[in-house]
């Protein structure tokens, strides 16, 4: 702006600019712009008037058995307790009225039916049929024709047992020691009635397959001797009831019943040790 200018503006009412300072006067610094950085800490919470921090915020209001009083919760705890107990014994007492009888149903046998009869009434059972409650041994004895022409009677060998030592002590015994002899017995039971007569269309089969095991025995203990043969087999079973506790009140014979089937001729291939 030149001097008219200024004397224009002055006249005019306008604020005179400041003279310009003397030459050498030293300039005042400007203020510096600080820019935030986007990674600064926030600050701390400030103080309420009695030195504590204030609230961050609003809470989440506690929902559910969280939102009672202690004595409610205790109240809420103990009937979920009682519930499962509840269920625990229901469980227990259908359990029992459906598994075989044993020495629970047997002891206590009227408290489980209140509890299931009439509102939880099963028609079904568990674990049948029931587990045997006596000792089966099955036996034998040959007649044998000795080297120099005579009959001899065996004694009964109790096969038996002798599966049974096999077994005891054995942590692997062979599926023969423990199921062959038992098998072919229950074999044979089940195709022949008292009379030792077939009842079923397997009733030779099941004849056939039991003699051939007791021979096979036979053979294995060396019955029959030096130039002996067997001529005749004999086997029998003896039944020995398992002794029940005393409260349960069965009676049972405690003497042992013996089955004793008629002899067998041994076929010329099975008497010198051959299957047949």
């Amino acid at each position: 702006m030149d001097a008219h200018g200024a004397r224009d503006a002055y006249e005019s009412g306008a604020a005179a600019p400041p003279p310009p300072p003397p030459p050498g006067t030293p300039q005042p610094a400007a203020d510096p712009v600080v820019t935030p950085s986007p990674m600064a800490p926030t600050a701390p919470p400030a103080s309420d008037a009695a030195g504590g921090t204030a609230p961050a915020g609003p809470t989440t209001p506690r929902t559910g058995v969280a939102a009672l009083s202690p004595r409610y919760q205790a109240g809420v705890a103990l009937a979920l307790a009682v519930v499962a107990v509840a269920v625990c014994v229901h469980l227990g007492m259908v359990f029992l009225h459906v598994a075989p009888s044993n020495t629970l149903t047997k002891a206590h046998g009227k408290a489980i039916d209140e509890w299931i009869y009439p509102e939880f009434e099963q028609n079904w059972k568990l674990f049948a049929p029931n587990p045997l409650q006596q000792n089966v041994a099955v036996q034998v004895r040959a007649r044998i024709r000795t080297a120099d022409g005579d009959f001899r009677t065996t004694g009964w060998y109790d096969l038996s047992a002798e599966d049974g030592r096999a077994i005891d002590g054995n942590l692997l015994p062979s599926h023969t020691q423990q199921n062959e002899l038992r098998r072919a017995w229950d074999f044979y039971t089940t195709t022949h009635g008292g009379e030792q007569r077939a009842t079923a269309s397997r009733g030779l089969l099941a004849e056939t397959y039991l003699r051939r095991i007791v021979v096979l025995r036979l053979h294995r203990a060396e019955a029959a001797g030096p130039g002996g043969v067997l001529e005749r087999v004999q086997v029998r079973s003896r039944i020995t009831p398992v002794r029940p506790p005393e409260w349960s009140g069965e009676r049972i014979p405690p003497k042992p019943v013996d089955r004793v089937l008629p002899w067998w001729t041994v076929p010329a291939d099975e008497s010198r040790g051959g299957a047949g």
